[in-house]
């Protein structure tokens, strides 16, 4: 296994858990709350989906990479 397969993995594997707690994150009652006054979630929430989204795809990416 290649360092880029394990950097892939750790990866997927770090995104998946920031979009868990991302999405644990926007349905907690005051993110619901704040996203029913201005249309969006709080900034946290948004770093955490964003991070997790980014992180995954590029995990993924690197492991599709045969090098």
């Amino acid at each position: 296994m290649s360092s880029n397969q394990v950097i892939g993995i750790a990866l997927l594997v770090l995104g998946i858990i920031l979009l868990f707690f991302g999405y644990q994150s926007s349905q907690a009652v005051d993110d619901q709350i704040f996203e029913a006054l201005t249309g969006r979630f709080t900034e946290s929430t948004m770093w955490l989906l964003i991070g997790g989204g980014i992180s995954a795809a590029v995990g993924v990416v690197l492991l599709a990479l045969k090098r």
